[in-house]
């Protein structure tokens, strides 16, 4: 649920900074996407993966879009800025995944416990 919690957070600040524009094509918002790795059970020679850990955020390495717009404040000597790298419709794909995602770890959550609630009262 965290990683799906982080993932949604990525996706936000991205879709938060998809407007963003700047005179440097090096100081515009990149977009981030987060990087996870399988954390393995290990224990009795099973190798099978029971979660996921964070590895790490990178930025997506996709040049930023250039404009010609010689009356922003931010344009460059040629009148250029650059634009966000940020897809909005890959973000909200991702957005809708990871919330579909974060709910399902939630039912599963909630399906444990009254699975154990039930074998608590069958004791009484």
């Amino acid at each position: 649920m965290s990683a799906q919690s982080l993932r949604l957070n990525t996706v936000a600040s991205n879709l938060a900074n998809a407007n963003s524009v700047s005179g440097d094509p090096n100081q515009v918002y990149k977009a981030r996407d987060p990087v996870f790795a399988a954390v393995m059970s290990g224990v009795r020679g099973d190798p099978s993966a029971v979660g996921v850990q964070v590895a790490g955020i990178v930025e997506k390495q996709t040049a930023p879009v250039r404009s010609y717009d010689p009356g922003n404040p931010l344009a460059n000597k040629q009148g250029y800025v650059y634009r966000s790298n940020v897809n909005p419709i890959e973000e909200m794909a991702n957005m809708i995944s990871a919330s579909r995602s974060f709910q399902n770890n939630v039912n599963v959550l909630k399906t444990t416990k009254q699975l154990l609630l039930a074998t608590l009262n069958l004791g009484k």
